[in-house]
């Protein structure tokens, strides 16, 4: 395969661009913003479900305070009841014993029930708490991601626009080489090497390893418009007053 030496030299720009489109791509791929709102975005959801969790408890336990102030309630009535019948004084001997053991039977239920009670409403009020610290920590985790989401979002921005520049002058460049000179190039490329790079005193500018002996005699010895490519890496070798040839 032979290419105008001019038109080789101009591959290193062409690899120049291609370069800096990996590194920006890699970059919009490997953005620290990324890693971070994936880690804000599970401790949000840690945090949601923890939250949703103490309003749970909070429901069940405000359903349960509601029957026990029902059954106190309930309690309260049939000991009015009962200490009304008592003062009426129409009530038997044996028929007022009753009353009065029962009297007694309901005020140490209602002790029970509200002390039951009074321990429900502390947990109450402890989940509460518990609710409205895992409530601020969703509210500033959200506020976290929100700026996260900011900062990658301004970065895609920046870098989106040096890969369209970046894309223009590849584009432009492309027109320059033969059809076969840029098949070339780009099966190198996706064997995951450099297309082209600049031999510089007898090292490869692709994998920075020298040429050895052999091949440099052969390169001195061939035409300028042949073209060359390194034996370690295959990237297409331009060769320049610097190769050192």
């Amino acid at each position: 395969m032979k290419a105008d030496p001019a038109v080789q030299r101009q591959m290193l720009e062409l690899a120049k661009v291609d370069a800096e489109l990996s590194r920006t791509d890699h970059r919009r791929r490997t953005l620290p913003e990324l890693a971070e709102i994936t880690d804000i975005e599970k401790k949000l959801r840690d945090l949601k479900d923890s939250l949703v969790a103490v309003q749970t408890s909070i429901s069940d336990l405000d359903r349960e305070i509601t029957r026990q102030e029902r059954e106190i309630e309930s309690v309260r009535s049939r000991e009015d009841r009962d200490r009304k019948l008592l003062e009426s004084g129409t009530v038997a001997a044996k028929q007022m014993a009753d009353i009065e053991h029962e009297l007694h039977t309901l005020e140490r239920r209602q002790a029970a029930l509200e002390d039951d009670l009074l321990e429900q409403m502390e947990r109450r009020e402890a989940l509460e708490l518990d609710g409205k610290r895992n409530g601020a920590e969703v509210d500033q985790a959200e506020k976290a991601l929100a700026e996260a989401v900011t900062r990658r979002d301004e970065a895609f921005a920046d870098l989106d626009t040096t890969l369209a520049r970046r894309q223009q002058d590849r584009a432009g460049l492309l027109p320059k080489f033969p059809d076969e000179l840029i098949s070339l190039y780009e099966r190198v490329r996706a064997r995951g090497g450099i297309g082209a790079a600049l031999l510089r005193s007898r090292r490869c500018g692709a994998c920075q390893l020298d040429v050895d002996r052999n091949a440099v005699a052969a390169i001195k010895s061939s035409p300028a418009d042949a073209i060359i490519q390194c034996e370690n890496c295959s990237a297409i070798l331009v060769r320049t007053v610097e190769s050192g040839l």
